[in-house]
């Protein structure tokens, strides 16, 4: 069908892949001097950006959401060929990026007043939010139309959920991030948090001492998640977040696969193409940090 989706940086899909989709990505910006900001994977390579945080653990990186005229410099080309426009924004509890792009879409309308340009709040971020993004370009791949498009997006964002553990809280603390979860004394030394993403929030899910513990402890918040809405893992796309360390991610997956086979009965079994593996981007490890890793989860479109 004839329209094109959008998203912002924050969707964290390989580039690649957003080629492959012909999904067109707003990028968030990056600095860590907070004075020279460089667009996260345009001008600088995500792989960078983890080398960076890993060389200068004492350095907090920024970031800064994309503009009104970094929107408008995508939606006005697309809009003069007449071509409908379904743009999904990280939540808007995290960032002003949605604002700028409904200030884009009203400046563009000014300009081209038969436009249709949607702009959807995802309520979630990163790998999450990338998995949305795709599911929108699966109904498109399937055929259907815009308005049907803009309204099972509607239905399933809700069920979305983000189970991930972090290195420290530090980097949530420096980032502004921290709310809810003060509670997790995280300064104390060697505590591991699990934290669980819903409806646009963080939320502490508990402690751990030891990262092998939170691990384990991700997989069951997974778990119980799928017990408590009906066991059926054939209605959800999953996929599994990392930063810095892929090896890591790798052999949690191994894992993972090799849970949910056996306590879910999946027939056919689950493989690696139903689990896959996105690096978190800088838009979001500057709140995380390095080591993030950990699920994302939502209901599938059909």
């Amino acid at each position: 069908m004839d329209y094109q989706i959008i998203s912002d940086g924050s969707c964290d899909l390989p580039p690649e892949l957003v080629k492959e989709k012909n999904i067109i990505v707003v990028p968030f910006y990056v600095s860590f001097d907070d004075k020279h900001y460089q667009k996260e994977t345009a001008e600088m390579s995500v792989r960078d950006f983890y080398e960076e945080m890993v060389q200068n653990p004492k350095v907090f990186p920024k970031s800064s959401m994309p503009s009104t005229q970094d929107y408008a410099d995508v939606f006005l080309p697309i809009a003069k060929k007449g071509i409908p426009i379904i743009c999904i924004c990280i939540t808007t509890k995290f960032s002003g990026s949605m604002q700028s792009a409904l200030t884009a879409r009203d400046m563009v309308v000014e300009e081209c007043p038969e436009a249709r340009i949607t702009v959807i709040d995802a309520t979630v971020n990163t790998v999450l939010q990338g998995q949305y993004v795709l599911e929108a370009a699966r109904m498109q791949a399937a055929g259907w139309d815009y308005d049907a498009v803009v309204e099972r997006l509607e239905t399933i964002k809700s069920t979305g959920r983000i189970f991930f553990t972090v290195g420290n809280i530090e980097y949530l603390k420096h980032g502004g991030r921290i709310g809810k979860l003060s509670g997790l004394a995280g300064s104390i030394l060697g505590i591991r948090p699990m934290i669980t993403l819903k409806e646009g929030e963080i939320f502490p899910s508990g402690i751990t001492r030891s990262r092998k513990k939170s691990l384990e402890k991700i997989l069951e918040l997974l778990s119980a998640y799928l017990d408590e809405n009906g066991r059926d893992i054939s209605k959800y796309s999953l996929s599994i977040g990392f930063g810095y360390d892929k090896e890591e991610a790798e052999v949690f997956r191994t894992a993972a696969l090799s849970y949910l086979n056996e306590n879910y009965n999946c027939t056919p079994a689950l493989t690696t193409a139903d689990l896959p593996l996105y690096q978190i981007g800088a838009a979001i490890s500057v709140h995380t940090g390095p080591y993030p890793l950990g699920f994302g989860i939502i209901e599938k479109a059909f």
